[in-house]
Formats: structure tokens, sequence, C-alpha cells
């Protein structure tokens, strides 16, 4: 391997563009409400929710990437913290303690401990949109510890009872930056506003995908 390709940063950093998935349902955010983008990477997400107007919090262990956000834009706050040091986020004294976002955003990253926190960090009509890598990409590529991958359903049953699903997906995606086996949801935090009888939310639309 030559010293030029040594010196690459990590993949994950070197994927400018957000995801097609988080693009996508973007628009379901309500305007202008703040959003999370947990393990932010290189901030592709964060910049996305930026130039839609939302105020951004993003939050990873090494926000080196992200630190002109901080500097260039009073709505990004930007947040250096290890998520998996024993130290939750959400709980008391965490930098996260007590917000409420409207919404939630996780590429590429899984640590279970945090799951439930984020559903319950969502404020009402909030929005998450999670997408990382399951179960069977260990034949493609990292992550292949089972621990970073999802359970078939994983995400479905995270949110079941909680938010409305709008959209699911599980499987091989190849065009990608990052093949491998995906899983994904966007869920509503609105179980709570209908006001049909049998408590039945309203839909939502469903934008078609350009993928």
């Amino acid at each position: 391997m030559s010293q030029a390709s040594d010196q690459r940063p990590p993949r994950h950093l070197r994927i400018a563009t957000p995801s097609p998935w988080v693009a996508r349902f973007a628009p379901l955010v309500p305007a202008g409400g703040p959003v999370l983008d947990l393990a932010c990477g290189g901030g592709r997400h964060a910049r996305l929710f930026l130039d839609r107007g939302h105020a951004v919090t993003a939050v990873d262990r090494d926000t080196a990437a992200v630190a002109d956000l901080a500097g260039d834009n009073s709505r990004a706050r930007v947040i250096t913290a290890d998520l998996e040091d024993g130290t939750p986020p959400f709980g008391p004294g965490g930098a996260l303690a007590g917000t409420r976002f409207a919404g939630i955003i996780v590429c590429n990253y899984l640590y279970r401990p945090l799951n439930d926190a984020l559903v319950a960090a969502l404020a009402p009509g909030g929005v998450l949109i999670y997408e990382t890598f399951a179960r069977g990409n260990e034949a493609f590529t990292r992550p292949r510890n089972p621990d970073h991958l999802l359970r078939a359903g994983e995400l479905l049953d995270l949110v079941r009872g909680r938010l409305q699903v709008v959209a699911y997906e599980h499987g091989v995606v190849e065009k990608s930056p990052c093949p491998g086996v995906i899983q994904r949801i966007c869920a509503v935090n609105d179980l709570d506003a209908s006001d049909r009888e049998d408590r039945e939310p309203a839909p939502h639309p469903v934008v078609p995908p350009e993928y």
C-alpha cells in the first residue's frame, strides 16, 4: 500500500454527499426544528439540515471534520463526546440531557444502549431517520462485529408502539459508497396526535426514491 493511501481519511469521512435515504425523508422533519446528527462523522447530514434552515447539534467522538460549522453558522452546535464511555449523553448531566429534537439522524452507527433514549428525545411530531449495517454485512466488509450489526427487524422493534413507521428497508445495497447489508427506517413521533376514534395517526407523504 502506498504512503498516499495510508494517509487517506477513514472511509466514513470520505463520503461527502448525504445518504439518499436521509435526503429523501429530510422534508418530513418539521420546518426549522432542531436536528441531532448523532455520530456525525464528516458532517454531511448536519450540513444538509443547516442548508434546510434547521438548527443542528452535531455529536461525535472526533469532531475535527465539523469544527468549521460552529464558527461559521450560529445555528450549529458541535459537541465532542465519547458516546460509549458510560456517560449517557441524554442522562442527568449529559450534553443532551432534557433536549428534544424535531429530527434525529443516525447513519452508519450503532450503539444499542443509546437507542431507547434516542426515541425518547424526539419532540412531538419529530422524525427519526436511522440507517446502518445489519447482519450479513460481514460477507461484504466492515463492520463485521455483530455488536455493530442490526438484527432483522430490530429498528421496527425499537419504534413499535412508540412511533409511526413511514418507511423501512432491509437488504443488500450494492450501489452505495458503503455497499453491504443495510437496515433503515423513517418513523414519526405522532401516535398521540390522532383525532380518530381508533387513534390511527394521519399518514405522511412518501417521496419516491431517486436511487
